[in-house]
């Protein structure tokens, strides 16, 4: 995974790799971790070079029959999962810039009626949240006090909106965007992504885009904006 910056690339391997490491092989990697938070006491990184790692808490370890004592496969993991009933939320693909892709992002010019949006501009805001449905602004997670906020206008509309937000303390940037379905196909999402990502990389952060695996136009506008498969998280179902 060179291609990617050292930031992206250092985040997850201490980020997964927290805690005691019980397996650690070519593809296959497990660690527990006492501390996880709440929503994520286990997580799966499966990276597009072929490598899966994982970490859980020590009492998801005990359920499903992991234990230190073992050399654990990662088939021997799946199957203790599904006989102890644990499943999973359902994979979020995670997209990066390359070294070469984001030297392009940050050269490039802006195309399309786009700005930043401040305080200021509640009002058009709330408007477009009222044009939305309630499923796509909660799939999307734009909201207009995250850390930065663009929008796309056309004809003096706001017709969609990127907001970005920190990741986990660390110096990346998560992403949420959302195109009100009469001017989606338009590339207004996709001036926004590199719009909003051109800024965050001036700011010396790492842009990440991150949409459920499942959700094919989401995919499919990652790498059209430029962006690159890094691999797909998973996470403990609620």
């Amino acid at each position: 995974m060179s291609d990617f910056s050292p930031i992206i690339t250092d985040f997850w391997r201490s980020y997964i790799g927290r805690g005691t490491v019980l397996h650690r092989g070519d593809t296959f990697q497990l660690a527990v971790y006492p501390a996880l938070d709440e929503d994520r006491q286990l997580m799966v990184l499966q990276t597009a070079d072929g490598k899966t790692s994982v970490t859980l808490v020590p009492e998801l370890a005990e359920r499903a029959g992991i234990n230190g004592a073992q050399d654990i496969s990662e088939s021997d993991f799946w199957t203790g999962l599904d006989k102890a009933g644990i499943a999973m939320h359902g994979a979020d693909n995670l997209f990066y810039f390359t070294d070469s892709a984001r030297k392009a992002l940050v050269t490039e010019a802006s195309t399309g009626d786009i700005r930043r949006l401040t305080a200021d501009d509640k009002a058009i805001f709330t408007a477009f949240g009222s044009a939305a449905s309630a499923q796509d602004l909660d799939n999307a997670q734009v909201e207009l006090d995250h850390w930065a906020v663009f929008g796309s206008f056309d004809n003096g509309r706001l017709v969609a909106v990127s907001s970005i937000y920190q990741w986990e303390d660390a110096a990346i940037m998560d992403l949420g965007v959302l195109t009100l379905p009469i001017f989606r196909g338009k590339g207004h999402a996709r001036g926004l992504v590199r719009a909003a990502f051109r800024y965050a990389c001036a700011q010396g952060y790492e842009p990440q885009y991150r949409c459920q695996v499942t959700n094919a136009a989401s995919s499919a506008l990652a790498p059209a904006a430029g962006l690159t498969l890094f691999g797909t998280l998973d996470v403990i179902a609620d």
